[in-house]
């Protein structure tokens, strides 16, 4: 199971252009990672907007900021190009980082047999070790933005 204070899972997921991106690849600086149930969502959109809109306060800690779930890439690219996100959404067709994170949302919208991604956040650190994790009570809810930022704040001091 994926709990702080244990090594990330790694995975290899693409991204909307379809390249291959390695989690264990980006270490040396803080990684987020959003799992958003589905893209062209009402709260999924809000959250990953307001990732966007915070994007600046993350790159000035050195932390690569990714969205992640189930929809293909095309999907992805079509809902990053209408929400103007400038990060890299992934996508996780095939639920292995779900899976490994241990935040599949079986039945998803009460579609039997559908596994979405739950909500939820990790902050790793430039080890690869998680430093935090949330994980939404059900799909409505969003995470604490000021948190996370907090908990990439904490890293990005540690590290200097």
């Amino acid at each position: 199971m994926s709990t702080v204070g244990t090594q990330a899972p790694d995975f290899t997921l693409h991204n909307t252009k379809r390249e291959a991106v390695t989690l264990s690849e980006l270490r040396g600086a803080p990684v987020v990672l959003a799992f958003i149930p589905a893209a062209f969502t009402g709260v999924c959109e809000k959250e990953l907007c307001t990732f966007r809109d915070a994007l600046a306060n993350f790159n000035k800690m050195s932390a690569k900021v990714f969205g992640i779930s189930v929809d293909a890439p095309f999907s992805n690219a079509a809902f990053a190009e209408k929400n103007g996100l400038t990060f890299d959404l992934l996508s996780d067709y095939a639920r292995a980082a779900v899976k490994a994170y241990d935040i599949a949302h079986d039945d998803f919208a009460g579609m039997t047999g559908y596994t979405a991604a739950k909500r939820s956040v990790f902050v790793i650190d430039g080890e690869g070790v998680i430093r935090y994790r949330w994980v939404a009570p059900n799909p409505g809810v969003e995470p604490d933005y000021a948190e996370v930022q907090a908990e990439v704040a904490k890293l990005s001091s540690a590290a200097s």
